[in-house]
């Protein structure tokens, strides 16, 4: 099964096509790792507009996701984590694949906001953490694994996140309601547990 998985910031998109990759036994495919590990003649590529601080085309993200999906781990299928998220990605896409379903979790702005500005990172071994939602550090600013000094982005505060959904809600939800037919929407202000369950249900599992 191909699947896509969308939502605005904070929503838990990335956690839940995590756990719903290992459920189904295919692989979670986000774009932003995907490019970071780009070998090659595509890293060369990459490397040429993100060195000069240029965006990086929808083409070259298509191919280079292209190449992903040709190997062996993904001919069950795979999940496709925040992409596409504008209408040309949408259209690229169909081009090299086709997809048998897309999730959309839900959340509200506000709770949007509160989650991302709340989020947490361990400057030494890279664990997250979060103010108001799990994980909760059992010791405020103090990492429980290695207990190294939790920091935050520094786009990771209101006004930035703001600026994130407003893009959200302008680029990426027109092609939720227009273009794909084949969506299932779960609330994403639950348990992590819940919306796996309810995901899992929805998908036929």
């Amino acid at each position: 099964m191909k699947i896509i998985f969308v939502g605005p910031q904070g929503s838990g998109k990335g956690t839940q096509a995590k756990i719903i990759s290992e459920k189904l036994h295919i692989p979670h495919i986000s774009i932003g790792d995907l490019m970071r590990g780009a070998k090659g003649e595509l890293k060369s590529e990459l490397d040429f507009y993100m060195n000069s601080g240029k965006l990086v085309p929808d083409e070259l993200v298509v191919k280079i996701l292209k190449e992903r999906i040709k190997e062996e781990d993904c001919k069950n299928g795979f999940i496709l984590d925040g992409f596409p998220r504008n209408l040309n990605q949408t259209k690229l896409l169909e081009k090299i694949t086709m997809v048998d379903r897309v999730v959309e979790i839900t959340l509200s702005d506000e709770e949007a906001i509160k989650r991302i500005s709340g989020r947490l990172t361990c400057a030494n071994c890279k664990a997250s953490y979060n103010e108001f939602t799990a994980p909760i550090p059992k010791e405020k600013g103090i990492c429980d694994l290695c207990k190294g000094i939790l920091i935050k982005r520094a786009d990771d505060n209101p006004e930035a996140v703001k600026k994130r959904l407003e893009i959200y809600h302008k680029e990426t939800e027109p092609i939720l309601k227009e273009y794909y037919k084949i969506l299932i929407k779960v609330n994403g202000n639950s348990e992590i547990d819940k919306i796996t369950n309810e995901i899992l249900e929805k998908l036929g599992y």
